[in-house]
């Protein structure tokens, strides 16, 4: 039993180094300059929904974009909002510093609002390039010029950019400064854990906070017909779509100035939330490469918290309990430094340890409450 259970560790170690390598062996896109020919054009696609507080910060970082305003258009599709974030769209389009159309959504019942909200929107693009991002991010200036010149460069029919949880200003208490690092890297293990394996071409994971797509490419595909009635998976049930017709066509973009941040969540009810809502699109994934992943992920934590116990109660040797624990942390450690590192948290790097204790607890948990159907979300209860 014990010889299986380390057999296991060993595997996970063997794929925590083969990450390590998948990483430092992507390049930094992209690789060169590419000029952007005359007529090409973007379209930024935000769908919203009450984000009065956060949505004139974003657009004032897309106001200082280094691509030239020609090159792109700006919609938010708002869905339905009950707050002021009408009233700053409005504002901003009559500033006429931007390029930004607001499509005004009606509160109806739908299965999948985000989905539904870029659909709208797509009709009414017209660029060549989709990007699409969330009310609550902030960028930096060179964002959409690198997502530009990495798309004319590679040919990509979808480019997934890399995503951080900000955590400045760190919240007062202890007890909320902890939280916050806590996310900041359990969510830093999962892009870089995505962006590598769209490296060794196995697309798994991405995240529509930093996405992009060739819009031919949506469109020959179905965009999300087959899976509108699914709430959440706008970002990878799309990446899957896009892989299986255009095989090769997928690159992540390595590049700190293409990184995309937004807010952790500030406490465990939203946190609760936010995680079943991810979880859910794993629990209707089918796709063999999704659900190994998932599958050996719990079952690495699972074993984790048996030898913990098998430990409490003297079922194992101290030495042999530590060999195998170290097996697993110290390969996971070096991975998740790397990745903290790139996106600009490396004083969070001393923390890795706390979150690699309290994360097989985590999974455990989330891997069981992720198979309740529905959750709030935005004020609306979704499936």
């Amino acid at each position: 039993m014990m010889y299986l259970l380390g057999m296991i560790v060993v595997l996970y170690a063997m794929l925590c180094l083969w990450l390590c390598w998948q990483w430092s062996s992507m390049h930094t896109l992209p690789t060169k300059k590419v000029a952007l020919p005359p007529d090409f054009k973007l379209t930024l696609i935000v769908p919203v929904r009450n984000e009065a507080e956060n949505i004139g910060a974003l657009l004032n970082d897309l106001t200082q974009q280094t691509i030239r305003k020609n090159h792109f258009e700006i919609i938010i599709a708002n869905d339905a909002s009950t707050d002021d974030t009408v009233a700053i769209v409005k504002k901003f389009i009559g500033s006429k510093v931007l390029d930004l159309q607001l499509l005004d959504l009606q509160d109806e019942a739908v299965s999948s609002p985000k989905k539904r909200a870029i659909t709208q929107a797509m009709k009414i693009a017209k660029g060549e390039l989709i990007v699409t991002t969330d009310g609550d991010c902030r960028m930096g200036e060179k964002w959409l010029e690198t997502m530009a010149r990495t798309y004319l460069q590679t040919g990509a029919k979808l480019i997934s950019g890399p995503v951080c949880f900000s955590t400045f200003p760190l919240p007062p208490t202890t007890a909320k400064r902890a939280f916050a690092i806590f996310q900041t890297i359990e969510f830093a293990s999962l892009i870089g854990t995505g962006g590598c394996l769209i490296q060794a071409g196995l697309p798994t994971m991405c995240n529509g906070a930093n996405l992009a797509y060739q819009r031919q490419a949506f469109e020959e595909v179905g965009g999300y017909e087959g899976m509108d009635q699914i709430a959440s998976g706008d970002d990878e049930f799309l990446l899957q779509k896009i892989n299986q017709r255009f095989p090769d066509a997928i690159c992540f973009l390595k590049n700190q100035e293409a990184i995309v941040s937004t807010q952790p969540q500030p406490n465990w009810g939203a946190f609760y939330q936010q995680r079943v809502r991810w979880a859910s699109k794993w629990a209707v994934n089918r796709r063999v490469a999704t659900m190994t992943v998932a599958i050996f992920v719990f079952l690495v934590n699972l074993v984790t918290l048996f030898l913990w116990g098998e430990l409490l109660r003297g079922g194992v040797e101290d030495g042999l309990f530590l060999i195998i624990l170290l097996l697993k942390l110290l390969p996971e450690f070096l991975f998740l430094a790397l990745i903290i590192h790139f996106l600009g948290h490396k004083k969070w790097i001393v923390f890795i340890p706390f979150v690699q204790v309290i994360y097989p607890f985590y999974v455990l948990f989330f891997g069981i409450t992720a198979q309740r159907k529905g959750y709030e979300w935005k004020g609306r209860r979704l499936r």
